[in-house]
């Protein structure tokens, strides 16, 4: 403001000594101081800003989001805040695990002022407040945690990390929305041991599904030898079975075309003429019999009798006669 007013009286004084103007000196101070006043008094405030107006150099007001006005020489704009979230990087630093591994850990952190005159008077630079606390708050979190835990806990210590930068940030009228760890970066030696470590557990997975598909192939290979087996014993009992009912059937009817066969035979002798020839075809059997034995072998072992054809015949007739009194008595 006092800028302006010096412009306003530079102008008045060379209106004031510029003759064709020299009359209207006075009215070009007052337009000046016009023109100062207003360009002083109206404030234009963008949207998602806020404008923090002191009077006598005391928190006034806050301006909102459009045209207001001032008072010249009593307000003006002390601070100018952004509505905006506002994404803040974490510079890299080095965190001692809990079991003492250096590790180098960086992330960003994402705020938003809720309280314009908290953030202009709460801290002197909220920005650098907040930053160094997200920092100390990570050495701490990291500090309780293994380095293996560390790598499977992000989300664990972004919570953490948050908590205790918005409990904090209440009183500096921010508002911290959220924090993520961008990398997490342990020694070289550490990343040859967890890369040899890794290469381990890998050959370990493999090793472990190859002795676990060996055996599974030799349990269906075994399972399927027994069904095999119980499927061949299955077929040879059931073939003993079926021969044996084939032999026993053949055997009945044999038994059964004997049986005809002899009562046939029987029927035929009591017929007329039948043991006539029943003494012929015995005959004839008798002679054959001989003949073939004479074809077959040099010796030959005969009864006493063996000449004597007619008294043999008369045996076997005896024995048939018997028979047939036999069936006829029955």
């Amino acid at each position: 403001m006092f800028a302006k007013l010096v412009l306003a009286v530079v102008v008045s004084v060379i209106a004031a000594f510029y003759p064709p103007t020299s009359h209207y000196a006075l009215w070009v101070f007052v337009a000046a101081m016009v023109v100062a006043f207003v360009i002083e008094g109206v404030r234009i405030v963008p949207q998602q800003q806020v404008f923090v107006i002191e009077r006598l150099g005391r928190y006034h007001a806050s301006l909102e989001p459009g045209l207001n006005l001032i008072i010249p020489f009593l307000d003006r704009v002390g601070y100018v805040h952004s509505l905006k979230e506002v994404p803040l990087d974490i510079p890299e630093q080095i965190c001692i695990t809990r079991d003492n591994t250096q590790l180098g850990v960086d992330g960003i952190l994402y705020y938003q002022v809720t309280d314009p005159r908290l953030a202009s008077y709460g801290s002197s630079n909220y920005i650098a407040a907040i930053s160094q606390l997200a920092q100390t708050t990570l050495r701490s979190e990291i500090g309780k945690m293994e380095l293996d835990k560390t790598f499977e806990s992000r989300d664990e210590i972004n919570r953490q990390i948050v908590a205790s930068l918005d409990e904090a940030g209440r009183n500096w009228g921010i508002k911290v929305l959220r924090y993520e760890i961008k990398s997490l970066t342990p020694p070289e030696a550490i990343l040859r041991s967890m890369q040899q470590q890794i290469t381990a557990e890998r050959e370990k997975r493999a090793l472990i599904a190859k002795s676990e598909g060996e055996r599974q192939q030799e349990i269906n290979v075994a399972d399927g030898e027994k069904q095999a087996a119980v499927l061949r014993s299955e077929g040879e009992k059931q073939a003993a079975i079926n021969k044996a009912q084939g032999d026993a059937t053949a055997i009945r009817l044999i038994a059964e075309a004997t049986a005809a066969g002899v009562r046939a035979v029987a029927e035929a002798i009591a017929d007329k003429g039948g043991m006539d020839a029943a003494n012929l075809k015995v005959a004839q059997q008798y002679v054959d019999a001989f003949a073939n034995l004479a074809k077959t072998s040099n010796t030959i072992v005969i009864p006493t009798n063996a000449a004597d054809v007619a008294g043999f015949v008369a045996t076997a007739m005896t024995v048939l006669e018997r028979t047939r009194q036999t069936q006829a008595k029955s």
